[in-house]
């Protein structure tokens, strides 16, 4: 058992190295541009996904709105819309799953502000809704998502495949993508003036 654990272990890590050294600068530099761009215009920043990428949803958000903010003494509008527990499960209820987030962002958001979502799929109905109409409402749209690519790889003005299938590894490199947006924030404080 334990030889056989370990093989796995070493084709699991392999097959992750291989993964996100397909993650290029190139592929992330435009991205934590608009992060840039967003953050010095004081313009707000909508992060959301479903399941494990809500959970990097929240700590992207934290990591903005805490992190970011202190180090460079700017205010960051960032809110993660996977959060509010009674207000997602109101929509779900009274109107529909597919709303969850495509409904808060109709209260909230303005022409020029940052929607920031990811998928592993690509395909989840509530995120491409709340795409689409963030799309046709003014607002810069950026997907990171799995393998698959799925219909936001399309809609979203900007996206970032992680060429995988593998749940874990596209999540793992999810949270590792949000942490070079944030460090670069925070370490190159130059794109914010």
């Amino acid at each position: 058992m334990e030889n056989q654990l370990k093989a796995w272990l070493s084709d699991y890590l392999e097959t992750y190295s291989k993964t996100i050294k397909k993650l290029t600068a190139d592929s992330v530099l435009p991205i934590i541009s608009e992060f840039a761009s967003t953050c010095k215009n004081q313009k707000n920043i909508f992060v959301f996904g479903n399941g494990g990428s809500a959970a990097n949803a929240s700590h992207f958000v934290n990591d903005l709105a805490k992190g970011v903010a202190v180090e460079t003494g700017i205010n960051i509008k960032a809110i993660s819309l996977n959060e509010n527990v009674s207000l997602m499960t109101a929509i779900s209820n009274d109107c529909s799953y597919e709303d969850v987030y495509l409904m808060q962002l109709a209260n909230l958001a303005n022409s020029g502000d940052l929607v920031f979502t990811l998928s592993v799929s690509g395909n989840s109905p509530n995120l491409i809704k709340a795409v689409e109409w963030a799309n046709k409402n003014g607002l810069n749209t950026i997907a990171i998502v799995g393998g698959k690519k799925g219909k936001l790889y399309e809609l979203a003005k900007q996206s970032v495949v992680i060429d995988s299938f593998h749940y874990g590894h596209v999540e793992d490199i999810h949270l590792f993508i949000c942490h070079l947006i944030g460090y670069a924030l925070m370490e190159n404080q130059e794109l914010l003036k």
